[in-house]
């Protein structure tokens, strides 16, 4: 694992703040759930982890939530997520997706994933 300083750099500061006022509607409602340690644990929103930014990111149990739209199926996009991905798992981090769709219509499925992760999770860091 890298140990260079990765979070919150401050070339990315302005879009990450831009993006905390502007969040899509799945991620309000995501947000609306998992805010305040609803879930056992703290979520950050709009987090930067090296040149990219995770929509919900965890210290605490080094756990990444990526909220994907339909600007992530192209083939290109689908690349840079695979690019973005290897990166945090390279440094330690899990990463989640989880399309528009899920957090809409199986908001109770999502979260029941995400609580078995977060056991997951601290069961590895204990």
């Amino acid at each position: 694992m890298n140990t260079k300083k990765i979070f919150n750099k401050k070339n990315n500061e302005t879009k990450r703040k831009t993006l905390r006022k502007n969040l899509s509607e799945p991620e309000k409602k995501f947000w609306q759930v998992t805010r305040g340690k609803q879930l056992g644990i703290k979520f950050r929103r709009q987090q930067g982890i090296g040149d990219y930014i995770a929509d919900f990111y965890s210290a605490e149990c080094q756990l990444v939530i990526e909220i994907d739209g339909d600007s992530h199926f192209g083939d290109k996009a689908i690349a840079h997520d695979l690019r973005r991905n290897y990166f945090m798992q390279d440094h330690g981090l899990r990463v989640l997706r989880f399309t528009n769709q899920e957090i809409m219509q199986e908001l109770d499925g999502v979260l029941m994933r995400v609580v078995e992760v977060i056991k997951e999770q601290k069961k590895l860091k204990s």
